[in-house]
């Protein structure tokens, strides 16, 4: 087997002039590289054979395009510029504020730095250790902090100013790698006596966005004209096909190339008299778009082919038994460091080894609370699973956040008549199954498993299970329900 090297180079806030990229992938061509992917934090990545990586070196050298190799000492900057304009929130941040924001780094950050609109959920908030957000105060950020491998964020005590998030990253980070704190107000006064930069009192916490992933593939209008989301199953792009991409942007005067951390291209302002020229690029390298909703919705790690065979196999079996995952997205974790951005995650982790080597795996399933991939706080769900159970799982998942949802939303038309304000008032307290939503009601017990009629849910064997999808006793809900309306739902 061949050697090689896994190259990285970073393209701040997702953002590629195309003819940086060009120049990136001619060098890349010329080491006889055809494929190259983009990273979850909106970085290139290739690979490269090791009596070939002396070509690329010396062209990206000659080009002072700086790179990594088989290392991550320098992570990207992530930014939610990819969906500025395309997906419209009606901030006050725009174009011009994120080109602000990124010049202020004059240097290379050695920790995670993200920054977000806060009215997006299109990129990910905290999977940086300095994550800047926008706030209601035009021109000030949030700014929440997480130590390095530790999933605490907690809240800056100002909002920072525009003009100053690179100065003030690079003292945070300097304290924070030099190891002289220990608190979260240790490192805010530390940073204070190095400091000052234009704030104000970050008096309020920041309030989460619902999260609702748009569709980011195929061509799209927006105002008076056309962008491009282009998305790959396996993750690569031919070298072939992004030159042509490259050169039509030059030609077409469109000045910037988009990546996604859903590992995808965005391509804006495209006018309405060069669409056809981009249809025929598509053809000619017989780039397919218009892939199903459900496989855009995932994250895998980073040159990983194990967690993309996975997510590969969950896909076909939700495409097989027509599942519905709308307001989800999901991560496949195989690494126990590294970091995937979900409101549901599969954790692969070894259940035997010997030595340093893992003998066998199992997989953990966790989902974040309300379902909102931006919070921090993870909820087991199911654990120690084999492979061929994670789909069937993950299916009975989706069901219990379909009935959840439909829970929040569904209300009851309020009675007309006396006699049903009367039948209003008649409640029963029921236990329901999260997932299928089947109910035990003591009033009537449950004759296949042998409980008799009146049998409080108490006095219920530890052993009694949901007779239509098995869930346990500990998993049933106590509910107030309406009797008039006990008929509508699945009884047991």
């Amino acid at each position: 087997m061949r050697d090689y090297y896994n190259v990285k180079i970073n393209l701040p806030g997702g953002i590629a002039s195309p003819g940086y990229l060009k120049d990136i992938l001619t060098a890349a061509w010329h080491a006889n590289v055809r494929k190259v992917r983009f990273g979850s934090r909106q970085q290139l990545l290739m690979s490269v054979f090791y009596e070939d990586m002396r070509f690329l070196e010396k062209d990206l050298k000659k080009s002072g395009i700086f790179y990594e190799m088989n290392t991550d000492r320098q992570p990207n900057i992530v930014s939610s510029y990819c969906g500025e304009e395309v997906f419209r929130t009606g901030q006050w941040l725009n174009a011009n504020e994120y080109h602000s924001v990124l010049d202020t780094f004059d240097y290379d950050p050695a920790l995670k730095i993200n920054i977000s609109d806060s009215n997006q959920s299109f990129t990910p908030f905290f999977t940086g250790n300095l994550n800047f957000i926008s706030s209601p105060e035009p021109h000030f950020w949030y700014l929440y902090v997480r130590n390095k491998q530790t999933n605490t964020v907690y809240k800056w005590n100002d909002l920072v100013y525009t003009n100053e998030i690179g100065r003030l990253a690079k003292v945070i980070e300097d304290c924070m790698l030099s190891g002289d704190y220990c608190e979260e107000e240790s490192l805010y006064d530390l940073v204070k006596k190095k400091i000052r930069y234009v704030s104000q009192p970050a008096s309020s916490d920041l309030e989460l966005p619902s999260f609702s992933l748009p569709y980011y593939e195929g061509f799209n209008r927006y105002e008076s004209r056309t962008w491009l989301g282009l998305y790959r199953r396996d993750e690569l792009f031919p070298i072939e096909f992004l030159l042509d991409v490259c050169a039509l942007c030059l030609k077409t005067r469109i000045g910037e190339i988009c990546i996604t951390p859903w590992k995808s291209l965005v391509i804006k302002g495209i006018e309405d008299h060069h669409r056809t020229d981009w249809s025929n690029i598509l053809g000619k390298h017989n780039i397919n778009v218009r892939h199903a909703a459900n496989e855009l919705a995932w994250q895998t790690e980073d040159h990983n082919e194990d967690g993309a065979s996975l997510k590969n196999d969950l896909i076909h079996y939700f495409d097989k038994h027509d599942m519905r995952t709308f307001g989800l997205c999901f991560g496949i974790q195989t690494k126990a460091k590294s970091e995937v951005f979900g409101s549901v995650l599969i954790k692969k982790r070894p259940l035997l080894r010997m030595g340093e080597l893992a003998m066998f795996h199992v997989y953990d399933i966790y989902y974040t609370e309300n379902f909102n991939p931006n919070s921090r706080t993870q909820l087991l769900f199911e654990k120690g699973l084999y492979k061929i159970h994670v789909a069937a799982q993950l299916e009975k998942l989706c069901r219990r956040f379909n009935n959840q949802r439909s829970r929040e939303h569904f209300k009851v038309a309020p009675p007309e008549t006396d006699d049903a304000k009367l039948a209003i008032k008649i409640v029963a307290l029921i236990y329901q199954c999260p997932d299928c939503l089947t109910v035990y009601d003591p009033e009537y017990g449950d004759a296949a498993q042998n409980i008799a009629p009146g049998t409080a849910f108490e006095d219920v064997p530890e052993t009694y299970c949901c007779p239509t999808c098995d869930a346990s006793k500990t998993e049933m809900t106590a509910t107030e329900l309406n009797k008039s309306t006990l008929s509508e739902l699945p009884v047991s």
